[in-house]
């Protein structure tokens, strides 16, 4: 690590610990004890800033809690690693975290109807909408990461036994959602271009429906796959699905943040993204978009009632969980 490096890092952390000196105090200022230990700090950033200017001194902290090694990839090399390279924070979204980091902190500013995508002071309703348009579809909402997207997909619509279109290149993820709502993936095979192509997917559909005598309760299909990083053909292969009345989701895991990704152009019912492989974004974070013909069904809202206490939950969205990125993630 480069000398400047490494006390840009030392310079951060003494801003956490003067910061953290104000966090343990009352809010009327600090007592005699405090304003020494701020003072003490005053010094050793100034120490730190002296090298700064001169590009010099040696290492103080190497470690941080003793145990964890400073990362300082981003700032000491190119890094070309390429589920990375997309997901490097730029410097709004680290002020963010230092600002919202704590665990729950966006919940200061819930209100009635307590749930994420309405609180407005900060904006997250307004980034909700915000992510709906930055990729064509009706509704969205942020997710811990797209696996998250995936299983709220197929908890919603796939029950025990249906069957589930996925690519012969589909995300181990992918697998894992379906597993989990007890249906089963059925794998359209590649071309001699490694692509999925439409005719290929029409030809799996109709296997599966001559073998189970039903039609596949979804389609999931990667937009860019993991293994060779092919653009497939997601418009030729949702008209095919929706041939089929078989609702589509799109895995965009790897493109939406990257390139320009349209849900309506490209004629699908849901999208996922990845914020922290593709948008910036600390993980694990992602998106889950959809039209409006879906949302009621994924996007339900919970009908229960507790027997003793005759408790509802009001607005909170059952595939949710309630609330998704309650923190720092949820203010990027």
């Amino acid at each position: 690590m480069s000398i400047r490096v490494q006390k840009l890092f030392e310079a951060i952390f003494t801003l956490e610990d003067m910061r953290e000196i104000y966090r343990g105090s009352i809010p009327t200022g600090l007592n005699k004890v405090e304003e020494t230990a701020f003072d003490e700090k005053i010094a050793e950033l100034k120490a730190i800033i002296s090298d700064l200017e001169g590009d010099t001194g040696t290492a103080r902290i190497t470690k941080i809690a003793d145990s964890i090694p400073i990362r300082s990839r981003e700032e000491d090399f190119i890094n070309i690693q390429p589920i990375q390279a997309a997901g490097r924070l730029n410097p709004e979204a680290r002020k963010a975290i230092a600002a919202y980091g704590d665990g729950y902190s966006t919940c200061d500013a819930c209100r009635k109807p307590f749930r994420l995508d309405k609180i407005t002071k900060p904006g997250i309703a307004e980034f909700h909408a915000d992510l709906a348009e930055f990729v064509h579809m009706d509704v969205a909402r942020v997710v811990p990461g797209a696996r998250r997207g995936f299983q709220a997909v197929t908890q919603s619509l796939v029950e025990k036994g249906d069957s589930v279109i996925v690519s012969a290149l589909a995300h181990y993820t992918e697998f894992l959602a379906v597993e989990g709502a007890g249906g089963i993936v059925k794998e359209v095979p590649l071309n001699e271009k490694n692509l999925i192509t439409p005719e290929a997917t029409a030809t799996k559909i109709e296997e599966v429906l001559e073998e189970t005598g039903k039609t596949p309760a979804l389609v999931m299909m990667d937009h860019v796959d993991y293994q060779n990083a092919n653009v497939h053909d997601i418009s030729g292969i949702a008209k095919i699905a929706h041939q089929y009345d078989i609702p589509i989701l799109c895995n965009g895991a790897y493109t939406v943040g990257i390139m320009p990704v349209d849900g309506k152009a490209l004629g699908v019912d849901f999208v996922v993204g990845s914020g922290h492989k593709s948008m910036a974004s600390v993980a694990p974070s992602g998106l889950l978009a959809m039209t409006n013909e879906w949302a009621g069904k994924v996007l339900n809202t919970t009908a229960m009632i507790g027997d003793l206490t005759k408790r509802k939950f009001g607005i909170k969205e059952v595939q949710m969980l309630g609330c998704t990125l309650m923190g720092g993630r949820s203010s990027r």
